[in-house]
């Protein structure tokens, strides 16, 4: 399991159809990609917060985890809701800001 589904994502998005699942996915895993790196995480620290609940986990407490799970999964679906709703026009410069503020505490280590 993802940190965020693609039909949670959908849901998130307010798209009903199957029509757009692909740009969906897409832009799911740029928004991922993009919120794990300006968090400063390494592949493994991304891989354990995005795996399944029951996967390996060692680079973490259950309970850092489990934050830092919630404040990703808010700057995932702001990104992913960004860069679906600004296609055509997207400012990355402004966005990265909004996700330093966002991911504040996991790129300096407070959780």
């Amino acid at each position: 399991m993802a940190l965020v589904t693609l039909e949670e994502a959908k849901t998130y998005l307010r798209v009903d159809s199957s029509d757009e699942d692909a740009v969906v996915g897409i832009l799911l895993t740029s928004a991922g990609k993009l919120c794990a790196d300006v968090a400063r995480l390494t592949d493994e620290q991304w891989a354990a917060v995005d795996a399944d609940e029951t996967e390996d986990t060692a680079s973490y407490t259950e309970e850092e985890l489990s934050r830092i799970r919630e404040v990703m999964k808010v700057a995932v679906l702001y990104a992913l809701a960004y860069l679906y709703e600004h296609r055509e026009e997207a400012d990355h410069h402004s966005l990265t800001l909004t996700l330093r503020s966002l991911l504040f505490s996991i790129r300096e280590g407070i959780l």
